[in-house]
Parts: structure tokens; sequence; C-alpha cells
């Protein structure tokens, strides 16, 4: 059991507030009624994170005998409740059941085991084999998904907008890696560290999915929650590291407001300082370093911005100046002056962050 100091008690959710603010103003009823639920749910959970005491962010042991290159999944069915866990429904080793939502979650967080223990040497979220643990059909048309320090949690959506939460494998990974960032740099949740903490999220999510389907830079479609929105909504994902600000364009949510550069940082107070919006600068400035150096995403670019997550430098109120300094930092470390410092040298410079 380890802690680790100066734990911020983060609540972290895949849709952001600025999507369901405007699905809860629709006159439709069917579109309405689960957003503003989902609000206030989300606002529920968000007050008792904030209002709980925590001293250090609690590693709960693995379980004994547990191997060190296995995960430890259980998930969870609240049965269209609210109440966190519900009922055990497939333990770890179990054979797959008849309800695919269950089924997807357990293998999501397989895949998010994976990739950090095959390509960076991690053990679990902690890297000291925590085990994962998810709820499935919490809520009534519950929209989102979400991390609250302790576990993974999953909305079946409403069906009108949002589909199963468990679909996009990237949505599970980018949830669980709030996790990740919670026991090491632990980036505070407002203006640009919370848009680098939600970055890096969608970084290593994106990786996540990558890595499953077996996917180089080229072939992949840097979409975050690609398969979540349902038939009607004129979109294709939440977000895209290739092109952000173009993920949707819709009568009812709006257009998607990420920027991909500097020149169009958003100012807002709203979102925590607009998290979910201004990720999308350092989202951009990956896409293009892990592109430009092509192959797999995970092996250099993923590792650099791997290097800077656990690396103890970090600090906890960093700016995207800072975060693209460490990765400069990082490159050279790993690479020397390698075409791996140039591509991210490159990569900020593109999307306006300074790095000297």
């Amino acid at each position: 059991m380890t802690t680790h100091g100066g734990f911020e008690p983060v609540f972290c959710t895949i849709v952001p507030p600025h999507l369901l603010d405007k699905l809860a103003q629709d006159g439709d009823a069917a579109l309405s009624g689960p957003a503003r639920r989902t609000l206030e749910r989300d606002a529920l959970e968000r007050t008792r994170r904030r209002l709980t005491t925590v001293v250090g962010a609690t590693s709960v042991a693995a379980p004994a005998g547990a191997a060190a290159d296995q995960p430890h999944r259980t998930v969870y069915d609240a049965r269209h409740t609210e109440n966190l866990p519900g009922e055990k429904v497939r333990a770890e080793g179990s054979a797959p059941g008849k309800d695919a939502t269950v089924n997807r979650a357990y293998a999501g967080l397989g895949a998010t085991f994976e990739l950090y223990l095959k390509a960076y040497g991690r053990n679990s979220i902690d890297g000291e084999g925590l085990p994962l643990d998810a709820t499935v059909h919490f809520g009534e048309n519950y929209d989102n998904a979400f991390w609250n320090g302790e576990q993974m949690v999953f909305g079946d959506g409403d069906n009108e907008v949002f589909l199963d939460f468990t679909i996009p494998v990237d949505v599970i990974g980018h949830e669980l890696t709030h996790g990740v960032t919670q026991y090491t740099a632990n980036l505070t949740y407002f203006g640009q560290s919370g848009a680098l903490n939600e970055s890096i999220s969608d970084v290593f999510g994106s990786l996540i999915k990558q890595y499953s389907l077996g996917q180089t830079a080229a072939e992949a479609d840097w979409l975050i929650g690609a398969g979540l929105l349902a038939p009607r909504v004129t979109g294709t994902a939440l977000r895209s590291m290739k092109a952000p600000g173009t993920a949707y364009d819709d009568d009812v949510l709006g257009k998607d407001p990420q920027p991909a550069t500097m020149d169009d940082y958003v100012r807002t107070g709203r979102d925590n300082g607009g998290v979910h919006i201004n990720s999308g600068i350092p989202n951009h400035a990956f896409y293009l370093a892990a592109t430009t150096l092509g192959g797999n995403s995970w092996e250099r670019a993923g590792q650099i911005w791997y290097d800077v997550l656990t690396g103890g430098e970090l600090i906890a109120k960093a700016t995207f100046t800072d975060f693209a300094k460490l990765t400069v930092k990082a490159a050279r470390a790993r690479y020397k002056d390698g075409e791996e410092l140039q591509a991210v040298l490159k990569a900020w410079e593109q999307v306006g962050v300074q790095t000297a």
C-alpha cells in the first residue's frame, strides 16, 4: 500500500459539461431530460469528491499471489441505479457473458493494462498492480463515463445523442489514464494544467486504441470517442487530435470548439477554465510529433510523453510551455539529437507553444 502526497480528488468525465449544457437547453425532452440528470449527477459527484478529505492517493494492494504481468479486473452492474459499485458480474479470468457492455468494459480494462505494461513496463494504473474495477449500466440514460479516483463508471447513454459508453475503447483508456495522472504528476484540474490532464488522457486513450488494433500513426483515425455518437448526430466523435474543432458540427450539439493552436486559445471560466476545449492544442502537438515520426505512435512519441508524465519534474500547475519544455528535455535524454527531438520541437512550434 502506497500513498502519494498532495492528492487532489478530481472527478473526470469524458463528455464535457458544455456539451451537456447544450443538450439540457434543447426543447426535445428526450434530449434535455437525460442531459439535465447527467449534469446534476456529475455535480453531486464532483462535490462529493471535493469534500472528501484525502491525505494521499491510496493504492489498493493487488490480491495475494496475483501475477505482476496480469490485470486484476472486476466488472459490476449498477442495474440502472446510481449505487456503486453495484452487483459483481464478471471477475478476472471468467468467460464472457451475454451482456456485451460487461464484455466491452472487461476488454477495455485489459487493453489499457496491456498498453501500459507492454509499452512502458507499468504494472496497472498506479504502477503497483492496482485492481481495475468498473461499473456498467449506471443510472437511467446516463450520458457520461467517469473515473472517480477509485474506479471506472459507464452510462448507457440516451440512444438519441450518445450510445453505450463502453463502445469506444479509447474512452475507457482515457478515463483510466486520469488514474495514471492521479498517481504521477497529479495535474491540477483547471486552466492549462487541467487541459494537459485531459490531453494526456486523450493521448494515451488513442494509443490504447491504436495498440489494440495494431495501427500505425498513419493508419489511426486520431478520433476520441468514435462510435459514441448516435446516428442522428452530425459528427464523428467527441474530439479530433488530427484536426481539433472538426469532430462534430450539429444542430443540437453545436460546433466542436477545440482550437488546434495558441492563436485560437479559448479563455473561459467554464469547464474548469476550458480543460476539455484547450486540450486540443497539446493533442494536436502530439499528433504532429507522432505522425512525423511514423510507425507505432506508442513507441517514440508515446514514450516521450510517458517519460514526462512519470518523470517527477512535471509540476501540478504546469502550463503548456512547461510541458513542452519537458518533452524536449525527455526527447533529448532518450534519443539525443535525433529525429525524435526535431519532431517534438517542430510540433510545438506548429501549435504556437514555446519550448525555449
